[in-house]
């Protein structure tokens, strides 16, 4: 019988959900809707009625250790999900839902952060103790690991760096600030700066007959891999302005690597040698030529299930020594 933890990648559309063994291996995995319009306790109504299935899908059977959840706004210290953007749950007590259906060790925090400890535990970041990832999708998301540890700050919601000023005064965020990160560095963030070029430019592109919900970021990809003007001065500008960012981000932290992750590393050659040169350009002098920037080696598809569960594994394996030192005194 195999030990595993299940691992829960909470979005607001689908949520994915996996049985993952010590060494990060998947040994089975679903999803189901999330329902975001519906109650929080009917959602893990509906997701545990699917678990006997999961552990069904194993043929020489497993003992679940924990369970690991990443999800929007999800607090590490509270156990709460606290007002989610894409879940009409409000603020709720996860842990305890949890709990009602299956009597185990319990860990949350959010997907940003999930991903930086499946990076950590077992991607790209193996073996190192100081880094930043930066997850690129519809929004910007960060994690931040200082001596091999996820930084939480004192409420839980440390590493919010899609909501750094990166333009002063700038766009409009959803959060209600102007000029985050996100609005520039993300998928949307880049459409917003393709709408602005083609105004302000006045060359041929493809990308001017396409309406917002058509311009994903691969078909802006693919215009600037074809050499369309509009799509390469665009990624140009995000590289700049993430950049930046980054050396910022490197004055306080000193990270030993920023780890890319995320819809936009579809278009990595686009991205990850401008990015990296223009935080080169801005950063503190001390710093300079010390930091790597590198793609995660993690699946998209998976790296949600396998960051809740990094994160559980973590837990567990922190109580295991816990009870060890305790013995032995």
């Amino acid at each position: 019988m195999k030990s595993v933890v299940l691992g829960i990648d909470i979005g607001g559309t689908n949520t994915k959900f996996g049985l993952v063994e010590q060494n990060g291996g998947i040994v089975a995995r679903q999803r189901i809707s999330t329902h975001a319009d519906q109650p929080a306790s009917a959602f893990f109504d509906r997701l545990f009625g699917k678990i006997e299935d999961l552990k069904g899908d194993v043929s020489d059977g497993v003992e679940i250790k924990g369970i690991g959840v990443g999800a929007p706004n999800a607090n590490h210290h509270t156990g709460m999900i606290e007002t989610p953007p894409n879940l009409s749950w409000g603020t709720v007590d996860i842990v305890e839902l949890i709990q009602r259906h299956i009597d185990l060790p319990v860990a949350i925090t959010n997907d940003a952060n999930a991903s930086a400890l499946g990076e950590f535990r077992f991607g790209a970041a193996k073996g190192m103790n100081h880094f930043i990832q930066i997850t690129l999708g519809t929004g910007v998301g960060s994690g931040i690991i200082e001596e091999g540890k996820l930084i939480y700050g004192h409420d839980g919601f440390a590493g919010e760096m899609g909501h750094v000023t990166a333009v002063r005064g700038g766009r409009q965020c959803n959060c209600g600030k102007k000029g985050c990160l996100e609005t520039y560095a993300s998928v949307n963030g880049l459409r917003r700066t393709i709408y602005e070029l083609l105004s302000e430019m006045t060359e041929k592109s493809g990308l001017r007959d396409l309406k917002w919900e058509e311009m994903t970021g691969d078909k802006i990809h693919e215009a600037a891999k074809n050499g369309d003007p509009v799509a390469e001065r665009a990624f140009g500008r995000t590289a700049k302005i993430l950049g930046e960012a980054m050396a910022d981000a490197a004055a306080y932290f000193s990270p030993e690597a920023f780890v890319l992750f995320g819809g936009m590393m579809g278009a990595a050659e686009l991205i990850l040698d401008p990015v990296k040169e223009h935080m080169e350009e801005n950063l503190f002098p001390v710093f300079k030529g010390k930091i790597q920037v590198i793609p995660s080696a993690l699946d998209a598809g998976s790296a949600g299930i396998i960051g809740a569960a990094a994160l559980i594994w973590g837990e567990l394996e922190k109580k295991e020594k816990a009870s060890e030192g305790k013995e032995e005194a």
